[in-house]
């Protein structure tokens, strides 16, 4: 069994997750936080099963986030 980081972002329309720390890119989405985990989880799982460990990057340790502001 392997653990994963992921970021839960709340967006107006529901919820979306993905892992820190992977190869590639690997997106969960649901209408609550739980149903985004679940999809991410899921979308995990294939991820690895696909690539193999190739799809594994460098553990991530903690996540931080920080305020930047850029000229839009």
């Amino acid at each position: 069994m392997k653990q994963f980081k992921v970021v839960i972002e709340q967006h107006e329309d529901g919820f979306v997750a993905y892992p820190v720390g992977m190869n590639g890119v690997v997106v969960g989405q649901g209408d609550t936080e739980a149903e985004a985990m679940a999809d991410v989880r899921s979308a995990i799982q294939f991820h690895i099963e696909t690539f193999g460990a190739d799809a594994l990057g460098e553990p991530v340790e903690s996540v931080t986030l920080r305020d930047v502001s850029v000229a839009a």
